[in-house]
Formats: C-alpha cells, structure tokens, sequence
C-alpha cells in the first residue's frame, strides 16, 4: 500500500540525505535497471491493454494469470506500476494504461469485507492523485477509507484482517500485512482534515507492536484476538514456515508499514521499532540480499527465494535511512544489484514480461511459487526511483 508520497516527497525529504555513495557509476546503474524495467513491462502493458486485465502472476501453464474481475488483493499494484513508469518517462502511455486498469477496480471502494482496499486504492488512486490530482481520485480514496475503517474494532484496537466463519479457530484474525493497509488512512487525513483516519491508523500501529513482535524484533504473522475482550488467543502462521519462525514478507511490511507511521506521525517510537526491524532483517539475510521466503525454513540454503520480500525491504530501507541518517546503502546497493542481475531480473520478452523472476505467494499452500508478481514489481520499480530520487 503506499501513495509514497515519497517517491516525489522524496526529492523534498531527501535534501538533507544526499548518499555520497550514489555517485555517477551508482546513478548510471539505477538509469539502467529503469530502462530495462520499462522496455519489459512495457510488452506486458500492451498485452494488459489488449486484454483489459490486470496481470498478477502466472500460471503453472506458463500463461498469464489475471487478476479475477470480481476482487483481487493485487489488483492495485499494475496500475501504480503504471503511475511511477508515467511519473519518470512522462509517457501517456503509462497514464492511460493506470487508468484504464482503474476503472475495472473503482467499484470495489465500497467492499467492507476484505482489509485490502489500502494496498489496492494507494498504490493505484493514491499515485494516480499525487501525479494528477485529479478530484475523482480523490473522492475514491475518500471513499475506500470509509469502508476500510468500518473493519476497525476499539475493544481490540486493529483492523480486522479475514472474514472468517461462527466454525473457525479464529475469531479476530489481524495479519502484519495489515501495516501497510494504514498509509491510505494516514494519508485521507491529510487530504480531508478528518483525524479519524490517522487515529485509527494509530491504535492499529501501536496495538501491532504491542502484540505481533518478538523479543529480537521478528514478528508473527496472524495475531488472533477475542473481538469482544480484545485478548489475544493465538500467535500463528498462514504464509510461513511455522508459527514461531519469521516469514520473510511479512518482516518486510513490517519494516514498511513502521516507516510510514513515522513519516505521517513523527513519532519516534515508530523510527526505533522500524529500525530494530530493519536490523533483524539486514542481520538475517544471505549474502546476496535477497531473502529465503522464512528466514527459519528447514532446508536453508536448498530454500526458494522470495525477492518480493527483497523488494520491498529495499523501498523501505530507503525511506529509513532518510530518517535515521544511519546509512542502509551498503546493504540497498547489493540487494539493488541482485534484483537487477540475470539470477532475479528476467530478460526482455520472457517470464510473460513481468520484470523480475523467483517470487514466492504462499509455500504452505503451493500458491505462487517460484513466479513473477506483480508487487515484486512495482515495489521494485518504486525502489529504483527513490534511488534515483537521492542522486
């Protein structure tokens, strides 16, 4: 989820955190990577075009999965691929493409049932808004805040995540993905004056810390809560390895979603929690920096990769580091690096165009193994230009 304001807040915010390490090598590598992320997914622009779907994945067949038309949570990062491609090439393209894709999502701003509308209304409306400021953006953002925030419960103090049935062992289900649904509230109150969002957005961070983090800064996936006492019931797993080990996209939304509460509240509890985050996660990756998809799975170094989990730790540590002043970049550039390299980045024409390789949705559920995705890329390109920002 993520207007990032900061990829075009960054030229201003980033002022004062101008790398000496970007030098002109630096800067003509980051143009490079750009270049080819565009020309690639620029076939896959076409193709999304012709078809009029948004494209997530692909399937075990080697053909495109599209994003089901009825609701996808992935359904909002092609479109915000197509905003930051538009915002650095300033080709219409791109912006007709954005909009065209919005226009099949627009009508799921009024969905109550699903937690996703930051991730799918930010990353797509949000981008859209900042580039445009386009007033219908606007009321759809407005729109979609609403019907997240109806989710909310005060006795427990989160966002609920799932639905789940009178028969599930769950009864409150908030996942740490959750964290990056809260930039869409931070940022509606900003655009409305309505300090509802930010309040919310708020007791969700702070009720997230309290319970999903462990001593070392690793966090749980799935916290579930008694919805009427607010108690915690259980401390479990969906996506990873196990209930105690560190699934390696979830430490990345975490890492992500403190960054943001940083920079919308200035609160410095948030900066201490993203940055004992980030160091769990810098500290616990293999050499190349690209993580295994849970930093605790059995068969290390036999383990798949997940560079969407790469991907967006990177964007992330970005932003930090303009907080903090502590420098990321040593660990930025070698993860930028390895994404761009021919073992994560495809070559042009192939993986169905989408611009990087070897993503993992959910190993317990043999979903999306080993595949292309379409937040691996847009958290990719979002990283490049944050990069790109700071030369």
């Amino acid at each position: 989820m993520k207007i990032i304001k900061l990829v075009l807040i960054i030229p201003f915010l980033l002022l004062s955190c101008k790398n000496k390490e970007a030098n002109t090598e630096k800067k003509s590598a980051i143009d490079i990577q750009l270049e080819a992320v565009e020309k690639q997914l620029s076939l896959l622009l076409d193709k999304a075009v012709e078809e009029n779907r948004i494209p997530r994945t692909t399937n075990k067949d080697g053909s495109i999965y599209w994003a089901p038309l009825k609701f996808d949570w992935t359904e909002g990062f092609f479109p915000g691929t197509c905003w930051y491609l538009y915002e650095v090439t300033k080709d219409e393209k791109w912006k007709n493409g954005a909009e065209q894709f919005q226009k099949l999502i627009e009508s799921h701003k009024t969905i109550t049932s699903n937690h996703d509308l930051g991730f799918i209304f930010n990353c797509s409306f949000g981008n859209g808004y900042r580039l445009t400021k386009n007033k219908t953006f606007k009321e759809v953002l407005i729109a979609s805040g609403n019907s997240l925030i109806t989710r909310f419960n005060e006795k427990v103090g989160c966002i609920q995540s799932w639905d789940v049935g009178p028969n599930h062992r769950w009864r409150f289900p908030v996942i740490i993905d959750n964290m990056m649904n809260l930039e869409l509230l931070f940022e509606l109150t900003e655009l409305t004056g309505d300090t509802k969002y930010k309040d919310i957005a708020i007791i969700h961070a702070d009720t997230t810390m309290k319970y999903h983090f462990r001593d070392n800064y690793s966090s749980y996936h799935v916290i579930d809560y008694d919805p009427e006492t607010g108690e915690v019931r259980n401390r479990n797993t969906a996506q990873g390895f196990s209930d105690d080990s560190s699934w390696a996209r979830g430490q990345a939304w975490g890492l992500y979603g403190y960054t943001v509460c940083y920079r919308y509240t200035k609160d410095e509890k948030y900066l201490e929690q993203a940055q004992k985050i980030a160091n769990y996660i810098i500290n616990s990756m293999p050499e190349d920096g690209i993580p295994y998809w849970d930093y605790n799975a059995p068969d290390i170094p036999n383990e798949k990769r997940d560079v969407s989990a790469a991907a967006i730790a990177t964007s992330a540590l970005i932003e930090l580091g303009c907080y903090t002043g502590e420098s990321y970049m040593s660990f930025i550039n070698k993860s930028i690096k390895a994404l761009g390299s021919e073992a994560y980045s495809a070559k042009f024409g192939e993986n169905n165009n989408f611009a990087l390789m070897h993503s993992v949705g959910s190993i317990p559920h043999n979903a999306e193994v080993d595949v292309p995705l379409n937040y691996a890329d847009y958290y990719y390109v979002e990283a490049l230009l944050r990069l790109k920002s700071l030369e």
